[in-house]
This record gives C-alpha cells, sequence and structure tokens, in this order.
C-alpha cells in the first residue's frame, strides 16, 4: 500500500511538472527535429586541398619546394539548415539522395563504398608511380572486395567482404573470378567464404542470367598486398573517401622517389583517379574542386581530359585564376611538370 501511494504521489508531481513546462518540451523537440532530423538529400559545396607530402612516409624521400595537392569536394547530409542555407548560398547545390545512391541502398553504403575505392585508388597510384620512377614494387597478394550487390542477386554476401574462396577454389585476379562463373549454370548456388570485419563467414549467391551472361550479382575491385623498396606508407583519414585522389597521390609518391622536383616551389592542385595502367579517370564534382584550390590559391590545377571543357567552363563562369592542364596519363602529368 505504501508502495503504491509513493508512485501515484510521484506520477501526480510528474503530470504536474509536464503540463507546467509543456512549452519547453515542445520547442526541444522542435529544436532537436529541426537540426538533426535528416531529409533525402545531401548539399554538395566546395572543398578545399589536402597537401599530400605530409601523407607520404618513405625513409630517405626527396622533399619538395612547393606542394602536391588533392582537391576535394565537400558533401553535407540533408540536415534542415543545410538544405534551407542551399538556396541562398551561392554554389551550395542541393541533391536527392536516390540520385547518388542506388535504389537498395543508404548514403552510408555509398560512403562505405567509396573508402573502398579509395583504397583501391592509393593501391594503383603507389604501383604507377614506383614503375615511373624505376623503382621496385612486388605484388605478394591479391584481394576481391565487394563494392555493390545488385537488387537481382539472391545472396547473403554484404558490400565490403573480401571474398577468400569460391565453392573451395580461390582466386588471385579478377578475370579468373568471372571466368570461373561463366563455367557455370544458371539458378546453380554458389557458396563463398568471406572475411567480414575480421571473421569469416560462409554465405551463397544463386547464380542467374543478364544480357546473355551468368551473374551472381556483385561488383568487385581489388586490393593489393605489396612491397616497396623504399618502403612506403599513406596516411589517410577515416572521413576521406573516393578514388579521385589517385593521380596526385601518385604525383606525390613520385615526387618522394625522384632527385627532381616536379613543384618547382608551386602548389599544385589537381583531380583524377587513376587505374592500373596509369590511365587517368573522369570524376565527379569538379566544379567544387576547381573552386576549393582557388581558393587555397593553387598555381596549377591538374584534372582529366574528359573533364577539361567543364573545368574551363567553371573557369570562365567564375573569373578564376587557375592554370588548368588536362592529362591522360600519369606519364603526362609529369611529363608537363618538367615542362
Amino acid at each position: 500500500v505504501y508502495g503504491d501511494a509513493m508512485f501515484k504521489k510521484i506520477y501526480e508531481k510528474s503530470c504536474q511538472f509536464i503540463k507546467e513546462n509543456y512549452k519547453f518540451f515542445l520547442s526541444l523537440i522542435a529544436i532537436f527535429i529541426f537540426f538533426f532530423y535528416e531529409l533525402p538529400f545531401v548539399v554538395y559545396k566546395p572543398g578545399g586541398t589536402i597537401d599530400l607530402n605530409s601523407r607520404i612516409e618513405m625513409e630517405g624521400k626527396y622533399e619538395s619546394s612547393g606542394s602536391f595537392n588533392m582537391a576535394y569536394v565537400s558533401m553535407m547530409r540533408g540536415n534542415i539548415p543545410f538544405v534551407l542555407l542551399s538556396y541562398f548560398i551561392p554554389n551550395w547545390d542541393l541533391e536527392k539522395t536516390s540520385n547518388i545512391t542506388a535504389s537498395n541502398e543508404s548514403i552510408d553504403d555509398s560512403i562505405k563504398r567509396d573508402r573502398i575505392y579509395l583504397e583501391n585508388g592509393l593501391d594503383y597510384a603507389t604501383l604507377n608511380a614506383y614503375k615511373e620512377a624505376g623503382k621496385e614494387v612486388k605484388i605478394t597478394n591479391v584481394h576481391q572486395i565487394i563494392t555493390y550487390i545488385a537488387e537481382e542477386a539472391i545472396t547473403d554476401l554484404e558490400l565490403g567482404d573480401k571474398i577468400l574462396s569460391i565453392n573451395n577454389h580461390e582466386f588471385n585476379t579478377l578475370s579468373k573470378l568471372q571466368l570461373y562463373i561463366n563455367t557455370l549454370k544458371k539458378e546453380e548456388t554458389v557458396d563463398f567464404k568471406v572475411l567480414r570485419e575480421g571473421k569469416e563467414k560462409e554465405c551463397t549467391a544463386k547464380i542467374f542470367e543478364l544480357d546473355n551472361s551468368l551473374k551472381v550479382g556483385i561488383s568487385i575491385v581489388e586490393k593489393y598486398e605489396y612491397k616497396t623498396d623504399p618502403e612506403l606508407e599513406i596516411k589517410t583519414k577515416p572521413s576521406e573517401s573516393g578514388s579521385s585522389g589517385g593521380l596526385m597521390t601518385a604525383l606525390a609518391i613520385y615526387n618522394a622517389l625522384t632527385e627532381e622536383d616536379l613543384t618547382k616551389g608551386r602548389k599544385i592542385v589537381g583531380t583524377g583517379a587513376i587505374d592500373k595502367e596509369g590511365k587517368i579517370l573522369e570524376i565527379g564534382g569538379i566544379k567544387y574542386k576547381l573552386l576549393g584550390a582557388e581558393k587555397a590559391k593553387a598555381d596549377i590545377f591538374l584534372c582529366p581530359k574528359e573533364n577539361y571543357e567543364e573545368a574551363l567552363r567553371v573557369k570562365e563562369e567564375n573569373k578564376l585564376n587557375l592554370n588548368i592542364i588536362k592529362v591522360e596519363t600519369l606519364k603526362e602529368a609529369i611529363e608537363e611538370l618538367q615542362k
């Protein structure tokens, strides 16, 4: 009886407190929603530059009188204040989340995939830089990392899984893995062994036919283990993602490996993904990267050939004081800077 009376007294006091302060609680809820509720949009705005010289750790590396810098885009999630500001601030652009993610994915999936692409891009940057510098790099292992699961896929595989084996077969190249899939039959169940968050998992996927080809409904990139001489460490931050820093990272590594200083005291900013053969690939967000480079007082801006016309248009529209150079390969970028 005493307990019931105490509970009733506490309940009555709580109700009285809420009645007296309900406006405060409603305001608190409204503020929380305003600042933290996420609309189905993202906001893109001019980014900045990252000095890569300090990111490259290498014994006996050659120092630069200038700097190589990676341009980046700033992206903010669609919280209400950012969405509202995008209507008033120039070059703050609103984009539907559905336009930048697959229909079966979240924005977090997209960011996770871009982080995988970052690591893949650093591998390609390293391999190409050492090759151009005439230095030794030896690939010791190759891993296949899942970057996308198609809607049609019937599987419990997940984005980010590292494939260890398929039907107890191991594959050291992506092409061999794809050839093996094509030897199987439609609707056949395939057994995968993967590494997920440090633990081995057993998964399955069912073969289906699409465009006269057999598929399991996954996309994969290669991740390398390698030894370099001299040894190399590239520092990154957890917030960084995407492959578009490949070109500039390769140039920074090459400059650290060779006696000739390509920077010649200049602040060189740029963007562009790089593939295994050293080709520079088209990227997105060139406008935001150029505006960030201008703000950072860059002397030169390097960009892929496919982005060059858009870059010139952005330069003219915004009256930018940048020397924009288009490049198709890492070798060409080196030659342009040597001039």
